[in-house]
């Protein structure tokens, strides 16, 4: 943590004392931003985050931009499939597609092991480089898929609305998903330790699906894997943060798995929530992204509201409770930080 101009949101991941709450939003470095943009002219999405310089400038942007307390690496979480072996395209307003799906033994034979230091250099690359050009100002945050999740997306090939194929191979092949999820959670731990060895201060793991799972589904599929993950990961004392979307029924098993912060999505009451565990763990969230279509008024009652609902004390990284969305306008993400940096003062 040293030479770290701006240390409250590792400070808070620990729940050590601070003098404001710290903010950052998921998707940051991105389209809402005008400057994400004209990089993006210029490069398709999967050359910017294989491209150090680009992800570099723009993990930076929001930084100097909107004034956030971290950087999270721009990058993608299918990039671990992908140096599996998979073949990714990224569509315009589609999202990411695997036109070779990975549905039975025969196809998931195809699969590499992968050595991220070497099959992942160009993310450790821009590690280094967002690091050394950052100097020091906020830390950097690395991140990956949970097994869970990136399985999803390799098992469907694309999004999806009931996850019909994921969930088939669960029920009728699960020692098929086991064995892959086992495999993806020992690259996840080697991804993520390797970013902490490159540079990253922190590193979150999003299990964007786990919501889509029955609870019994969710600790089989999920859970257990993102605690073997945090067991293995090599690291001093990064804090990992672990943000299951949906899973509101468990929050107590996430915050078992080792996690050093839970982020929180919005259907969630801040305030029960650290009654629960906020002694185990720090939070991270949770304001509703679409408030950031609102008036002035709006977005300063909202985030007012869930720094009341937290309460005094450390312990509490201000944050969305998913990405921020392409279209909400600039100025409205900085007022929500300018807002949160000054209102927060209060409760420390």
């Amino acid at each position: 943590m040293t030479n770290l101009q701006n240390d409250l949101f590792l400070r808070a991941c620990k729940r050590q004392p601070i003098e404001r709450t710290p903010i950052w939003m998921m998707r940051q470095a991105g389209r809402y931003l005008p400057e994400y943009r004209a990089v993006r002219e210029k490069a398709d999405f999967l050359t910017m985050c294989k491209t150090p310089e680009l992800a570099a400038e723009v993990t930076i942007q929001p930084i100097d931009l909107i004034g956030v307390d971290a950087a999270i690496l721009f990058s993608d979480i299918l990039v671990i499939p992908e140096a599996m072996g998979m073949t990714l395209e990224m569509h315009e307003g589609k999202g990411p597609v695997f036109h070779r799906p990975i549905r039975n033994e025969e196809d998931a034979k195809e699969l590499k092991s992968i050595d991220p230091t070497v099959d992942l250099k160009y993310v450790l690359d821009a590690v280094s480089l967002t690091k050394k050009e950052l100097n020091g100002r906020v830390p950097l945050i690395g991140f990956s898929g949970s097994p869970w999740t990136l399985l999803t997306y390799m098992v469907e090939g694309r999004g999806s609305k009931n996850f019909a194929e994921v969930k088939k191979l669960i029920y009728n092949n699960p020692v098929l998903a086991h064995k892959l999820l086992g495999k993806i959670s020992d690259i996840v731990a080697d991804y993520l330790s390797a970013k902490i060895e490159a540079g990253c201060n922190a590193v979150q793991v999003f299990d964007t699906w786990g919501g889509i799972l029955t609870p019994d589904d969710f600790n089989e599929f999920s859970l257990q894997y993102i605690q073997s993950i945090i067991s293995k990961i090599k690291r001093t004392n990064e804090p990992v943060i672990v943000f299951a979307k949906g899973v509101h029924y468990n929050i107590e098993g996430i915050a078992g798995t080792g996690a050093d912060v839970i982020g929180l999505d919005w259907t969630m009451d801040l305030g029960e929530v650290r009654k629960l565990i906020g002694n185990k763990v720090a939070l991270q969230g949770n304001l509703d992204p679409t408030k950031l279509y609102g008036s002035e008024e709006v977005i300063k009652n909202e985030a007012s509201k869930i720094l009341q609902s937290y309460g005094k004390g450390s312990g509490h990284i201000f944050n969305l409770g998913h990405g921020i969305l392409p279209d909400v306008p600039p100025a409205n993400a900085k007022l929500l930080v300018d807002f949160v940096k000054e209102e927060s003062k209060k409760y420390h």
